[in-house]
């Protein structure tokens, strides 16, 4: 019955579709391309955004009737049958073949091949699910007259890749707010088409508050326009309204909340649900795998992506629909997997009463006053606070929490916290990550020593010094700590440092101890501050060894003054092939005997680079631009002492973002056509000496944002246009679509 009823029919065209032109357009441009091989054409996206119906569309475009010498449309599902499949194409495709119900599947692949040879056919295959529904199809289909096409629908980006790798999946968006409200009103007002299906005043706002509960989601919109055009009064439509504030209410919705890859891996590993035999089997680490489960989950369109990070394409953050939210929260509730509470509002104390019942994860989201927790509860593994404002946690009865893995904690009503002694009692603590206001600070107590199971400690705003045994934590792999200095060398174990995977804010005199760098074998994050020229000179050396490092933060401002002779010697990093992301805060010395540039020894392998203090007066474009992964370039405070700055003709080419910021000197900025090819956004800031925008900047046809502050007013005032007259510059910026103008210096 299920499958009967999402059956799917070519000839079953939608009227009013909304926000599908330019999808529409790159489909039809795909099909209609003259391949000599065989190209499948994927539409994918998560159930009920659209792919069906965009499909459809194409499939009954006139001009892809004219293409083609024969179509066919067949529907797949979770259960695939592809005898009766094939025998349906076999039906459609070549109809003046004899149609035998007693032909096995080999013979009808072998018919559907012999028959299709010569003709120029086009097949949808709708809602695919699994890659191995179309390797059982694959031989029917021969590469044809020139330009043969399959086209797929699926939920699964894996399976459409699988199909043909060749060819990139057109992946549906979201509908915007006023597409939603308009496909909302063509379903709620079919009869008022003379009208654009004008909606009653009356019933605007009810109208609007419930399609922005559907998240843009096409077929959601589509199915409560149909439910509310029987319904015709205000009060009616209230009621309805009411119904989906309760069924949704119940599980907060964060608008555009989006979390973090990283933290949410690192509480995945917490939790247990990555097993360690992982990596003895896989030759990954924990987190590795997390990320492959977490792509998976993200091509099966369950998990979508916020943002992408400066590669462009790994992961940042990301976020589920509302919608799938609230069907997970129901159903993980159901299970007593997951509690969500969110106190009311009007109280003045909130207080959470916890059972021995309740799910082993509760997730709290506190209104504007305390939050008490009474009871107890064995069971819980994960005690999560989002958002607090204030909050009063007692956790000096450690006993009711004893198996807690999991325990983030943000505290903004006070600026120092010291944390109860009793936090040493949650001997299963695997995850600990504790925040207050950025003025204040945690104090940790002794005991905090006992949690030897500890993966990830993330507290940033540490007043007090960690104690020594917290480096003997074997499972330690995550360590987020402002100035950490361990002056033990022989706490820093060889066990402990080849687990390490994130390093924060650490003292480099702290790795050079005893040569503790050279085992930091796994780090993948790392970041240290130098207090002594030697640390640098030692670290930087180990550092080429490492196989995994991909993040490095360098901060040697404090060796010396800018006029000091001595400079750490950098040119090993050009050894460091796997690092993409590099920022380094410290002068960077010139050596008058050299030939090279200062900055040669920057690895081809860099993709975000951020300079600071570095003091460097040769040109820096003249090597930056020659790094062809680069996409970030942040230039700040001081990086650059000198007055002019040329990008020459075809470097930058990767390039997305770019950054200026403090240049005091930079008077002249030069941009030769054919540089910055994709430079998206631009900042300038503090250029106080900066004479004219560049000539070249128009030649920069990709920039679509511009940020500008504390710039001389009369140079911003070139580009700008004050009572309908054009600034003599603003032919240079007249092409880019956003730009931002904060408080302008004078002059």
């Amino acid at each position: 019955m299920q499958q009967r009823l999402r059956r799917t029919y070519s000839h079953v065209e939608e009227d009013d579709v909304v926000s599908l032109e330019e999808s529409t357009r790159h489909v039809l441009v795909q099909l209609m391309a003259e391949e000599d091989r065989l190209h499948v054409v994927s539409i994918v996206g998560m159930g009920g955004i659209g792919k069906t119906t965009l499909a459809r569309k194409v499939y009954n475009h006139i001009d892809v009737k004219r293409h083609f010498d024969c179509c066919a449309w067949a529907f797949i599902s979770q259960q695939c049958r592809p005898t009766e499949v094939l025998q349906d194409l076999l039906i459609k495709l070549l109809p003046g073949e004899q149609n035998d119900d007693k032909l096995v599947e080999t013979q009808l692949v072998k018919r559907l091949y012999d028959g299709l040879k010569e003709k120029r056919y086009l097949i949808v295959f709708d809602d695919v699910w699994k890659s191995d529904d179309w390797d059982k199809f694959k031989p029917a289909f021969p590469k044809g007259k020139k330009g043969s096409k399959i086209l797929f629908t699926t939920r699964h980006k894996n399976v459409a890749l699988h199909a043909d790798p060749c060819n990139s999946p057109i992946e549906l968006s979201f509908l915007t707010d006023d597409e939603s409200w308009k496909l909302f009103k063509t379903k709620a007002f079919p009869g008022n088409k003379t009208e654009s299906h004008a909606c009653p005043e009356e019933l605007e706002m009810p109208g609007r508050d419930m399609v922005k509960k559907c998240g843009g989601l096409p077929l959601a919109i589509a199915v409560l326009g149909g439910l509310l055009a029987t319904k015709k009064t205000r009060a009616e439509w209230e009621m309805v309204q009411r119904n989906i504030n309760a069924h949704l209410n119940n599980f907060p919705l964060q608008e555009d909340w989006e979390i973090s890859k990283e933290e949410l891996i690192r509480l995945w590993i917490a939790e247990g649900f990555i097993s360690p035999s992982w990596e003895s089997r896989e030759g990954m680490l924990m987190e590795e795998v997390a990320e492959r489960f977490l792509e998976e989950l993200i091509d099966r369109c369950l998990v979508q992506v916020g943002r992408r990070d400066y590669t462009g394409t790994s992961v940042k953050t990301c976020r589920i629909h509302d919608l799938l939210r609230d069907l997970c929260a129901r159903k993980a509730e159901k299970e007593n997997f997951l509690k969500i509470i969110q106190p009311s509002l009007m109280e003045n104390d909130d207080h959470v009463n916890l059972t021995p019942s309740m799910a082993r994860i509760i997730a709290v989201h506190p209104s504007k006053r305390y939050v008490v927790l009474n009871g107890n509860h064995p069971n819980l593994r994960s005690l999560l606070f989002f958002q607090a404002k204030l909050m009063e946690l007692n956790i000096s009865k450690c006993n009711d929490f004893k198996f807690l893995r999991v325990l983030n904690l943000v505290r903004n009503e006070v600026d120092r916290w010291h944390v109860s002694n009793e936090i040493g009692n949650l001997c299963h603590l695997r995850y600990l990550k504790l925040r207050v206001p950025k003025s204040g600070g945690v104090i940790l107590p002794r005991s905090i020593g006992k949690l030897k199971n500890l993966h990830t400690l993330d507290i940033f705003d540490l007043e007090s010094s960690i104690p020594h045994v917290l480096f003997k934590w074997r499972r330690l792999r995550h360590v987020i700590v402002n100035g950490l200095s361990i002056e033990d060398a022989n706490l820093l174990g060889r066990d402990i440092l080849k687990n390490m995977e994130t390093l924060k804010n650490i003292r480099g005199k702290s790795l050079n101890q005893n040569n503790a760098v050279f085992d930091l074998t796994n780090v993948r994050s790392l970041k240290i501050y130098f207090e002594r020229l030697k640390d640098v000179q030692l670290i930087v050396k180990a550092l080429t060894e490492s196989q995994r490092l991909r993040s490095l933060y360098m901060g040697f401002s404090a060796l010396r003054s800018v006029h000091s002779v001595s400079s750490p010697d950098l040119e090993p990093l050009s050894h460091c092939h796997h690092l993409s992301k590099l920022s380094l805060r410290g002068v960077i010395r010139e050596d008058p005997q050299s030939s090279h540039h200062v900055l040669n020894f920057l690895p081809a392998s860099i993709v975000q680079l951020t300079l600071e203090r570095s003091y460097v007066k040769q040109d820096p474009m003249a090597v930056l631009g020659k790094l062809r992964h680069l996409r970030t370039l942040r230039l700040w405070t001081f990086s650059y002492k000198g007055t002019k700055m040329v990008c020459s003709a075809n470097d930058f080419l990767q390039l997305d973002f770019l950054s200026f910021h403090e240049l005091c000197d930079l008077e002249e900025w030069q941009i030769e056509e054919g540089t910055m090819p994709r430079l998206r956004s631009l900042s300038l800031s503090l250029i106080p000496n900066l004479r004219t925008f560049p000539e070249g900047l128009r030649y920069v046809t990709a920039l679509q944002e511009m940020q500008l502050c504390y710039l001389k007013r009369s140079l911003v005032e070139r580009i700008q246009v004050i009572d309908g007259r054009e600034g003599e510059d603003f032919s240079k910026v007249r092409h880019i679509p956003s730009i931002r103008m904060t408080p302008m210096l004078r002059g």
